[in-house]
């Protein structure tokens, strides 16, 4: 089993990622998105009922999400373009 919390900090570091629920959106439109991260008390109904992108949950909140990813502010809702050396995509 993939460790989120690694893999997070994986394609962060390697990937193109976008960090924010209105990026997330932009990416769908767009046909960017590869996979949607939400983090459990993101607010944004859409990002949690769109089937267009696949979409995981992280268990915990935005600010644990955003210390997963290496990142000193939270994050709500990540978007992966591009895994890098992730597996997250798998």
């Amino acid at each position: 089993m993939m460790d989120l919390n690694r893999a997070l900090r994986t394609v962060t570091r390697t990937g193109k990622v976008m960090f924010g629920a209105d990026q997330a959106k932009r990416a769908i439109e767009s046909k960017e998105a590869k996979l949607i991260v939400l983090a459990e008390n993101c607010p944004d109904e859409f990002l949690r009922e769109q089937t267009t992108v696949p979409s995981m949950n992280f268990k915990g909140t935005n600010v644990e999400m955003g210390a997963a990813c290496g990142k000193p502010f939270s994050i709500s809702a990540l978007t992966v373009l591009d895994a890098g050396d992730s597996q997250i995509l798998q």
